[in-house]
């Protein structure tokens, strides 16, 4: 794996869950590199939980959320190559999406864009996503794309 910045290879970042406008993020990751002969990387966050004071329970949790996490990037990593034919990374993090999406940007020079899902209107919370739009330049030195989640396959091949 390459961590430093190839010119003229642009890599997208995209921070996935099993939500819809996740897919949405990565379909249109997926285009602009499949368009543009880029990379992408999808990065799955396992968040801590609030069970620390039960330590058998915690321990079945963190296991379960580990076995989700691989069974989403191993989903969406055979879905992206039936669809679009193109190998994607996957990473999985622990701790805070925020906190994980800046140390990887940070640790890994190679990456030129983060691609974001945006929540239709009253669907999730975007807390994502609002807190990179309002500390964008303090946080990371790269482009930030949000995608409506509610983009279809048509409408993302129109902007790609």
């Amino acid at each position: 794996m390459n961590l430093e910045h190839i010119p003229g290879q642009v890599k997208f970042l995209v921070c996935v869950d099993a939500s819809e406008e996740c897919k949405a993020a990565l379909k249109f990751a997926c285009m602009r590199a499949k368009n543009s002969n880029g990379l992408v990387l999808i990065l799955y966050v396992v968040e801590p939980n609030d069970m620390q004071h039960f330590a058998g329970v915690e321990k079945v949790m963190e296991r379960e959320a580990d076995e989700e996490a691989e069974r989403v990037l191993s989903g969406l990593q055979k879905e992206t190559f039936q669809h679009f034919a193109i190998k994607i990374e996957t990473r999985i993090a622990y701790g805070s999406k925020y906190a994980s999406i800046v140390n990887l940007i940070n640790e890994d020079k190679s990456i030129s864009i983060l691609v974001l899902g945006a929540a239709p209107e009253g669907k999730g919370t975007n807390e994502l996503i609002n807190k990179f739009s309002t500390g964008l330049t303090n946080s990371i030195h790269i482009p930030l794309t949000i995608v409506p989640g509610n983009l279809n396959n048509d409408e993302l091949e129109k902007i790609t």
